[in-house]
C-alpha cells in the first residue's frame, strides 16, 4: 500500500486533470470577457510551480529522513484503518491551518509564502503559484502527525490530496457559498476572500479543505457582496513594481534585509529582530501597520458611521 498512496503517483495522475482544467476556465473566461487570465502571470504561476517542486525534489531525502525519525518514535499503533486515514486527512489539514496561520503573521514566514499571494489575478492556475521556498521547512509542521503514527509516505499523500482540493478553490466562476457544504468545507468564496487584499479580508480563512477551523479560531470572514465602492481586489495592499523572475520571488527578503541593515539601522538588535519575526506591517512607530491594527482602524471607523449621520441630520435640520 505505501508503494501506492504516495505524493508523486498522485501528482503524475492528477496533473492531466488540472491542465484540462485550466484550459476549460482560460476558454470560459474568454468567452465570458472576465480577464481572468493574462499570459504573464500564468506564464509566473508555471515558473513558481516548476521551481517548486524542483526545490521539493531536492528536499525529499532530507524531509523523509526527519519524518521517518519522528515516526520510529510514534505512541500510537493504528489497527482501525479508517480512523487511521481520519486521522491523516484531519490532522494534516488541521497542521495545515497552523502552518497557514504562521505564514500569515510572522514576516520571516510570510517572505515566503507571499508570492502566493502576489498575483493580481485569480484562476485555478493561481493555486499553482507555489511558495518556492516552501520545501525547506515545510515538513516541519507535520511532524506531529509521524509522532501520531502517520507514515511519512501517507502524511505527504494527504497534504498533496488536500493541496488538490485547495487549488480547485482557486476560481471566480463558482460564485455560489455553496449552503451546507461552506460551513464545514472550503469554497471557492471563502478563498477568494483569503487572497483579496481589501482589509477587511486580510489573513482571513486559512483552511485548505475544512473551513471549521477557521470559525473556531476566529480567523473566518464570510465574502460580502461588492459594492460600486468597494470591488474585491486580489494581490497584495502594495502592488509590486518589479514583476521579474528575482524579484517576484524575493522582493519581501529584500524589504526584510533593508529594514535590518539599512532604514532602522539606529535601533537595537532586539527591535530589528521585531522587523524580522513580528506580523508583516508590525513598526515600533507606527509608520506601518499590521493587518489587525488596519481592521481595528477600519472597524472604528465603520462604527463611527452612524453617530456622524446622525449628527449631520441634525445639523441639517
Amino acid at each position: 500500500m505505501f508503494d501506492i498512496l504516495n505524493q508523486d503517483t498522485l501528482y503524475y495522475w492528477s496533473a492531466p486533470f488540472f491542465l484540462l482544467v485550466i484550459f476549460v476556465e482560460m476558454y470560459f473566461s474568454y468567452k465570458a470577457k472576465a480577464k481572468n487570465y493574462q499570459f504573464k502571470d500564468t506564464a509566473t504561476n508555471v515558473y513558481f510551480a516548476l521551481a517548486n517542486f524542483g526545490l521539493d525534489l531536492l528536499m525529499k531525502g532530507f524531509s523523509f529522513l526527519v519524518m521517518g525519525f519522528c515516526y520510529q518514535y510514534r505512541f500510537i499503533t493504528w489497527d482501525n484503518q479508517i480512523v487511521y486515514w481520519l486521522v491523516a486527512f484531519i490532522g494534516q489539514d488541521f497542521l495545515y491551518y497552523i502552518h497557514h496561520y504562521v505564514d500569515h503573521h510572522s514576516r520571516f514566514f510570510w517572505a515566503v509564502h507571499v508570492t502566493h499571494h502576489n498575483s493580481e489575478y485569480y484562476n485555478i492556475s493561481t493555486g499553482f503559484r507555489s511558495p518556492v521556498l516552501q520545501p525547506l521547512f515545510r515538513y516541519m509542521f507535520f511532524l506531529p502527525l509521524a509522532f501520531a503514527g502517520i507514515h511519512p509516505l501517507h502524511i505527504m499523500f494527504a497534504y498533496a490530496m488536500n493541496q488538490n482540493y485547495g487549488t480547485l478553490c482557486h476560481t471566480n466562476f463558482i460564485k455560489s457559498k455553496l449552503g451546507w457544504w461552506g460551513y464545514i468545507f472550503v469554497t471557492p468564496s471563502h478563498h477568494r476572500v483569503h487572497h483579496a487584499s481589501n482589509t477587511k479580508y486580510l489573513d482571513k480563512n486559512m483552511g485548505m479543505v475544512l473551513i471549521i477551523w477557521d470559525r473556531i479560531f476566529g480567523t473566518f470572514q464570510a465574502e460580502e457582496d461588492e459594492t460600486e465602492y468597494e470591488k474585491l481586489k486580489f494581490g497584495l495592499t502594495k502592488d509590486l513594481e518589479d514583476r521579474g523572475p528575482i524579484n517576484v520571488i524575493f522582493h519581501e527578503w529584500k524589504e526584510i534585509f533593508k529594514d535590518f541593515f539599512v532604514r532602522k539601522k539606529d535601533l537595537s538588535i532586539g527591535t530589528r529582530l521585531k522587523y524580522v519575526f513580528m506580523p508583516p506591517g508590525w513598526s515600533h512607530d507606527g509608520s506601518s501597520k499590521t493587518s489587525k491594527e488596519l481592521q481595528r482602524e477600519l472597524q472604528s471607523t465603520d462604527l463611527s458611521k452612524p453617530q456622524e449621520k446622525i449628527q449631520q441630520e441634525l445639523q441639517e435640520a
